[in-house]
């Protein structure tokens, strides 16, 4: 059974062969999380933001030694995705495929290694570390991760004239449900709602 070759392919161009598999690779993945702090409770709120994108990190391993060529030749072509386009004015989109393994992404960094040389300089052998970042269509994310609800934890500024009843009926679509906000920011005098305060919108059982 022939072993499968990694390959990195530009969108609509022309796939970009991996010399040698990499031993090992990165997936990262996380959330961004605010700390809200609520004057009178022992500790912050905690309020999901966003999703991060994932990240990919991978070593590439070349060498020409035997060939007695220049590296570059396969290097460059990595260097060469960090590139801005003509037509888009952005780096291309790019699939890392390796097995059933597939990352659209884009490259965000690449850092090179260059270990052996020729008698004249040329070098034949190089480690190019590669940090690549998820690409997701914004349209196709919306469709797939809809966050408007009462159901999600959020926060809202107090303007001049708010009060709890109106927030509630905004937020939650009852002007009654008033009190799960009190509760969560301590709360003590509903009528007291000083401009600028920061409430934390408790999500709804």
């Amino acid at each position: 059974m022939a072993l499968e070759k990694a390959s990195i392919t530009p969108e609509g161009g022309e796939a970009i062969p991996v010399l040698f598999n990499p031993a090992q690779y990165s997936l990262d993945h996380g959330n961004q999380i605010a700390e809200i702090g609520i004057p009178g409770l022992g500790a912050p709120i905690l309020q999901y933001v966003r999703g991060n994108a994932r990240s990919l990190g991978l070593d590439l391993f070349f060498d020409t030694y035997e060939q007695q060529s220049d590296v570059r030749e396969y290097t460059d072509r990595i260097y060469g995705l960090l590139g801005i386009q003509a037509d888009t004015h952005v780096p291309p989109i790019v699939i890392f495929a390796w097995g059933s393994f597939n990352f659209r992404c884009v490259l965000e960094r690449v850092g090179g290694r260059f270990t052996l040389f020729l008698s004249d300089g040329t070098p034949v052998r190089a480690t190019l570390h590669v940090s690549l970042k998820e690409f997701i269509d914004v349209d196709v994310e919306v469709r797939r991760n809809p966050t408007e609800s009462s159901d999600h934890a959020k926060t809202r500024t107090v303007k001049r004239g708010d009060t709890l009843s109106g927030i509630a009926n905004a937020e939650y679509g009852d002007p009654a449900k008033w009190r799960p906000i009190a509760s969560a920011n301590g709360i003590d005098n509903p009528r007291l709602l000083p401009p600028g305060l920061s409430l934390a919108i408790p999500p709804l059982d």
